[in-house]
């Protein structure tokens, strides 16, 4: 099969910006021109938000109907046996011109109790930031309790005990469930998380939507949700990228990360891996190829590697980042 590409699926968000319609310029999306995009699911399989393939033989179909048809050959095989019809990773681009809320997103038995749903465990790869842009990431206080924390809430400073992070272009953090977190205004990063669109909004910076009104939040739900041990140390990955080798960033239970940079040209034999391979351009432009056909990639694009095509070529120069369930 053929490198799979899709429409990106652009949703407004209080605090976004203009960033994501620049660079989902050239991927032939519908939008409004007058309203805030702060998230673009690139690649989902979220009921209602189901991608839609761009190109080739599958153009026209979403991404469940071709797994349904096709099965492990798009997925893999031991992948298709653990969760059917259902994609199991979520794959967006995020660009917050102003801070998201802090939240926390539950794990897997608490969402299964709750919400008969998987948690949500999620990785962050920052494209750019502005000089002095933050990430915020668990607490100042390591030793923080529970009755401090909803202390904090009660008297609504829970912007004072969250610990804030200067981030640049190239840092990642794998955020587990359980971890309070926020995004400052001027970071533009990469999100693959696990297939749930499930927060619990803690704290929203006392802002109000055009009509006066707050967001909700969820403080009852997320205190019990919160891991006080999850902090900046325990989520920062470091990693040195070396050209035209995969490099391991995050590995966890849900997916692998690697980045590649690529100068000239690569082959990659994917044939030990029984999963689809995701491809998230973070610069420059590559084509990707495999036996059955090539895509050119561009930054902000995406491509799917179905399960089947065993060795690709991938020429050009770039950054890309790959993801998969291993």
């Amino acid at each position: 099969m053929y490198p799979i590409k899709f429409k990106p699926i652009l949703k407004q968000h209080i605090w976004g910006g203009d960033a994501l319609l620049e660079m989902k310029r050239g991927q032939r999306i519908r939008v409004d021109k007058n309203k805030v995009y702060g998230e673009s699911w690139d690649v989902s399989g979220i009921d209602g938000n189901i991608s839609v393939i761009s190109n080739g033989f599958f153009k026209g179909n979403n991404l469940q109907e071709a797994i349904e048809v096709y099965m492990g050959e798009i997925v893999g095989e031991s992948v298709f046996e653990r969760f059917g019809l259902s994609f199991p990773l979520l794959l967006k681009t995020l660009h917050c011109k102003d801070k998201t809320s802090v939240q926390v997103h539950p794990d897997d038995d608490l969402a299964a109790e709750r919400h008969d749903s998987c948690g949500k465990t999620e990785m962050w790869y920052v494209v750019s930031a502005e000089p002095g842009a933050t990430l915020y990431i668990g607490f100042k206080d390591p030793k923080i309790t529970r009755e401090q924390y909803i202390d904090a809430v009660a008297q609504g400073t829970v912007a004072d005990i969250i610990e804030p992070v200067t981030v640049k272009a190239g840092d990642a953090f794998l955020i587990p469930s359980g971890t309070v977190h926020s995004i400052s205004g001027g970071v533009t990063l990469i999100e693959i998380q696990q297939p749930v669109d499930l927060t619990y909004r803690i704290f929203d910076w006392n802002r109000v939507d055009e009509k006066g009104n707050s967001r909700e939040l969820h403080t009852a739900y997320a205190v019990d949700a919160i891991d006080f041990t999850s902090n900046v140390a325990a989520c920062k990955r470091e990693y040195k990228a070396r050209k035209n080798e995969a490099v391991e960033i995050v590995k966890c239970d849900y997916f692998t990360c690697n980045i590649l940079s690529v100068e000239g040209g690569v082959e990659r034999n994917l044939s030990s891996l029984d999963s689809f391979v995701l491809y998230y351009c973070t610069e420059g432009c590559a084509e990707i190829s495999t036996d059955e056909g090539g895509e050119t990639i561009r930054k902000g694009e995406v491509v799917l590697i179905p399960a089947d095509a065993n060795e690709i070529a991938i020429s050009g120069t770039a950054t890309l980042l790959e993801y998969y369930i291993d």
